[in-house]
Order: structure tokens, then C-alpha cells, then sequence
């Protein structure tokens, strides 16, 4: 499988005459220049066609044989640049360049052309800041842009630009626990563990627990803890007691576009360390590697309710769910509210198995009238809960998605009018998308410095992240692609926007349309992030969609423009 792994994703650099208006000389240079670590990039599922680009090539059986039995893989996409989790920005959407497969289904791809899609033609695969420094100056010098990409979990598209020069930093993966780490030319020390930019979830999670600590993480195994998951704000299901990623990262060492190897904390580059927590990445530098601060090693309560919803019992489910949020949100309950199976996964640090149980009886009691099952259980750590419910519910990817979300603020669950505006809306996206998701991972109980980060505001009043989402095949047309995205835009638009006109969203997991992204993922910090990229970036060298600093849409063709 290794060499499998090597041939479909690690081709070496190719000779071109001449690409993206650059001549093969300058390309040399610039492979010369970053240790032969310049790789020609193609489509992830090439080896599967025989025409590639309008060009017959050679299908490769064997390549192609494991490209199509870990299609959905994610540990087996982290491993290719050319991939990402959620297909969508491999493709360019606005024009039908793709090179897809249909997942499960049987291969068919005679007389179709594999494109190259977003997927950049080049890239760089970061062992130094040296070679982050290298793309810079090259960017500058030739006028190619650059785009960053570290595991390829981006609902936005960010990690990818067409004809840009990729910066991968995926095999940045160095880990180190320090019982005392403190930051540079700070006092205060922390217990902490230091990440390469591209470590993932699952082996911080197994690290922090081999050295008796707890790692406060996202939810799915293949997201990298220094990306733009940190960089976005994010959230845990344990960040109502712990707060966001953006809270417990105290240190990050990075390349900045003009050129430079800096350490920002918060004893110097004050201002770039706080634009990094929350500004959101592809922005204001590369991400070499970060320091957060970790908790003990700590047993957790669980609850695993799941039901069958039906017409009768939603609106009961939908009101236990609105009238019990705020005090399980200062109880330190987080998780996650499913579509399917229907239900809610929750765990609490802080609470007894029995307190537990109490504060759970009338959702327990739901489930035991509807059929359903209602488990609740103490585990001895963060880890055991990852290894038995993370793992195993871990979604598949390959498809496409985007999705579409608020922060409903706590002044929302403290009225009648404001509980019954909240049940009324999940009984209509239910009818319109489904059963909501909704991640509950506000840092509703965690003891917050108010602007000590620059995700918005309303992270911090806000008890849930309400979201949805919408997917299509991979054979649909580019106005199908385009009717479809305006569907989940004018909801979050109208409907959400209506719900909590005056919160924010999750910049990592928000509507791609977005029609006011200054305001709603930064709220008051958007013109103080602007003013520091163009600091760091006077060049405007980096760039991304609706990012801090972004120069529009004419930028980026592959985002269809909607209906």
C-alpha cells in the first residue's frame, strides 16, 4: 500500500516548458531551492481514467484498485495532496472541470476526461521554514498564487485556489509534552504539548493520553490541531468548560509572508498572535507549529440517546432540547445534537455519574416513551470516549458538502417567545433539510478575557451552533451545483439569519455565500485584522475565499456565482 501511496500521490517534479506563465527554468530553480520537495500534483482519482486533461494516458489497475476501495477513507485521503475530505474544491464548480468518482458505485469512467480541476499543478511538501520562505519569494517574483493545505478538512474551499502553488505542510509532525512550557520572553509556564502543523486529532488525542493529559480538540480524527480549525476559533465538545482552540493556544511559530520566521504569543507579536486566534488561516502566514495548553487526564460522563423522530414526537424532542440548553450549558455539558441516528451524544467533565443522570431524567424519559435508548456512563478520559464513540461514528467522506450555520445566543433560550421562535425553526428545517445538526460547543461556562481573541463575539453568549448542510452526486451539472448552493443560502440568509439576526457563525463551518462574512464570522475585530495582514502581508501575497483581506470573487473562478 505504501508504494501504491507513493506513485498516486507523490509524483515527482516534471519538466514543463512553460506553466502558469512561469518557463521550466524558474520552476527548476525553485525545486532546487526547496530540496527537490516540489511535486507535480493530479487529480487524486487519475490513476483510474484514460484521459486526462483531453489527453489519453494510461490507467494505472493497481493504483486505481486502492483509490476506489478507500474512496471515503479520510486517514487515506490525509495522505494525498491532491485530495480533500469533501470533493466539491477538487472540482472547479463553475466550469465542470472534475475528476470524480461515484463512491460505492462500480467504475465507469470510459470516454470521460479526468480534469484537473481546483487542484493546483504544483506544490510544495513544507519540511522548513526555509521552504515556506522559498514559495513566498517565488510567489512574489513569478505572480503565481499560492494556496495552503494541510489535511484537506475545509467546507470552505480555502485550501485551494486554481493555478496556485500549493504549500503543504502535512508532514510537519513532530509532538512534545512539556510538564512546564513557557512561552517566549513570557514568565507564566504551562503544562502543554507542542504540535507540527500537521499532527491530526487522533495522534494528539493518543499523545496527551500516554503522557496522563487531556488535549481540548475537534471531533473528527483527521483534523489538524494547528490549521485552520485553531486559526477559525475552534470548538470542542468539551469547550463549554475549556473554551475554544483558540483560548488554549499559547504559543505559534510560523513563516509570515514578508518573508520571516516568527514566534507570536502573548509577549511578542502580540497583534499577529491575536489576529491568528480567530483571523482564520490561508491568510496571515503558514503555520509551522503551536503549543496549547492541556488539562489533566480527567474521567467524563457520557449520554448516547438516540430515537426514531416522527411527526408526533419531534416537537417534544425540539422543546427538551430548547428548555433544557442553558442549564446544561453551565452544567458543562457539550456534544453534539445528530441527525442520524437521530438524538444527542453529550459528555460533562465536571459532573458525577449520578448528577449526571439527574440532569438528563427528562431527556432519558423521552427516549424510554419513544422507543429509544438513553446510555449514560463514566469513562476514565478523554480517549476512551474518542476510541468508543469518535471512531466508530467518524463520517465518511469523498462527497460533496457544504454547510450552512448560526450561534443562537443564550438571551434566545431565556423567553417563551424566544423558546418557541427556536422550536418553531427546527420543526421547518427539519421539513426543508432534515433533522438539524447542531454542535454544542460554545464556551457558554469558560471564564473568558473579553478581546483577548478575535473570533466574533458571539461565541461567548451563545449557547448553541446551529447548522445544516446540503450535498450533491458527482455527476450533477454546474446548475445543479448552482441551484443547490443558492437553496442553502437563502436559508441561512432568511431563516437563520431571521433566528439570531444580530450573532455570528463558525467561520470554518459557515454559509460559503455568506453575504456579510466581516461582521458575521468577526464581528467589531474585522477592521483590526485587516490592519494587521496588511502588515505582515503588505504584499498581499496570501490570500483565500472571503478570508481577512480577500480581493473578491473574480479571484476565485471556481466558485459558480449563484442564481
Amino acid at each position: 500500500m505504501k508504494r501504491l501511496l507513493f506513485l498516486a500521490f507523490l509524483t515527482p517534479f516534471v519538466v514543463a516548458t512553460s506553466i502558469l506563465g512561469v518557463s521550466s527554468s524558474e520552476w527548476h530553480a525553485l525545486n532546487v531551492s526547496v530540496g527537490g520537495r516540489l511535486h507535480t500534483a493530479r487529480p487524486f482519482s487519475l490513476p483510474c481514467f484514460s484521459i486526462y486533461n483531453g489527453e489519453r494516458v494510461m490507467m494505472d489497475e493497481e493504483a486505481c484498485g486502492a483509490i476506489q476501495a478507500n474512496y471515503t477513507s479520510p486517514n487515506f485521503r490525509l495522505e494525498s495532496f491532491s485530495a480533500n475530505m469533501n470533493v466539491e474544491y477538487e472540482t472547479c464548480m463553475s466550469t465542470g472541470s472534475k475528476c470524480l468518482l461515484s463512491p460505492g458505485s462500480p467504475l465507469n469512467t470510459t470516454g470521460m476526461s479526468c480534469d484537473q480541476g481546483q487542484v493546483p499543478p504544483y506544490y510544495i511538501d513544507i519540511q522548513t521554514a526555509a521552504d515556506v520562505k522559498a514559495a513566498f519569494e517565488f510567489s512574489a517574483h513569478a505572480g503565481v498564487p499560492l494556496s495552503i493545505k494541510n489535511t484537506g478538512h475545509d467546507f470552505m474551499g480555502r485550501s485551494r485556489r486554481k493555478d496556485s502553488l500549493g504549500i503543504w505542510t502535512h508532514n510537519l509532525q513532530s509532538m512534545t509534552y512539556h510538564t512546564e512550557f513557557t512561552p517566549s520572553e513570557c514568565t507564566a509556564s504551562y503544562r502543554a504539548i507542542t504540535v507540527g502543523a500537521g499532527v491530526t486529532f487522533e495522534q494528539v488525542y493518543k499523545f496527551a493520553e500516554d503522557n496522563d493529559a487531556t488535549f481540548i480538540g475537534g471531533y473528527a480524527q483527521t483534523v489538524g490541531v494547528s490549521g485552520g480549525w485553531m486559526m477559525g476559533g475552534g470548538h470542542s465538545v468539551l469547550s463549554p468548560s475549556f473554551g475554544l482552540g483558540v483560548d488554549r493556544v499559547v504559543e505559534i511559530k510560523l513563516v509570515t509572508p514578508d518573508g520571516k520566521l516568527r514566534i507570536a504569543n502573548s509577549c511578542q507579536n502580540e497583534d499577529l498572535f491575536w489576529a491568528l486566534r480567530g483571523g482564520g488561516g490561508g491568510t496571515f502566514g503558514v503555520v509551522l507549529e503551536s503549543t496549547h495548553q492541556v488539562e489533566p487526564r480527567m474521567p467524563i460522563q457520557v449520554i448516547n440517546m438516540t430515537f426514531s423522530p416522527t411527526s408526533s414526537n419531534l416537537p417534544e424532542y425540539f422543546s427538551i432540547l430548547v428548555n433544557n440548553s442553558v442549564r446544561w450549558g453551565t452544567e458543562g455539558w457539550g456534544g453534539h445534537v445528530n441527525r442520524q441516528p437521530a438524538g444527542i451524544l453529550y459528555v460533562n467533565p465536571r459532573l458525577s455519574l449520578g448528577e449526571a443522570t439527574n440532569s438528563m431524567a427528562q431527556l432519558s424519559a423521552f427516549a424510554a416513551r419513544n422507543n429509544g435508548s438513553a446510555v449514560l456512563q463514566t469513562l476514565p478520559s478523554w480517549y476512551e470516549f474518542f476510541l468508543n464513540f469518535v471512531v466508530a461514528a467518524q463520517a465518511a467522506v469523498g462527497n460533496s458538502m457544504v454547510l450552512g450555520s448560526r450561534l443562537i445566543p443564550k438571551a434566545n433560550f431565556e423567553s417563551t417567545e424566544g423558546r418557541a421562535k427556536i422550536v418553531a425553526h427546527l420543526l421547518t428545517q427539519n421539513a426543508q433539510f432534515g433533522m438539524p445538526y447542531i454542535p454544542v460547543g460554545t464556551p457558554i461556562s469558560f471564564n473568558y478575557t473579553p478581546g483577548a481573541t478575535s473570533v466574533t463575539p458571539a461565541w461567548r453568549d451563545s449557547i448553541w451552533h446551529l447548522s445544516t448542510g446540503v450535498t450533491w452526486p458527482p455527476n450533477s451539472t454546474i446548475q445543479s451545483i448552482r441551484t443547490t448552493l443558492g437553496k442553502l443560502h437563502d436559508f441561512v440568509h432568511q431563516d437563520l439569519t431571521a433566528l439570531a439576526p444580530n450573532s455570528g457563525a463558525y467561520m470554518n463551518e459557515g454559509d460559503v455565500y455568506e453575504s456579510d462574512h466581516e461582521f458575521t464570522y468577526w464581528g467589531d475585530n474585522y477592521a483590526r485584522l485587516l490592519a494587521v495582514k496588511r502588515k505582515y502581508d503588505p504584499r498581499g501575497l496570501l490570500d483565500c475565499w472571503r478570508c481577512v483581506g480577500w480581493k473578491g470573487a473574480a479571484e476565485f473562478p471556481c466558485f459558480p456565482q449563484l442564481d
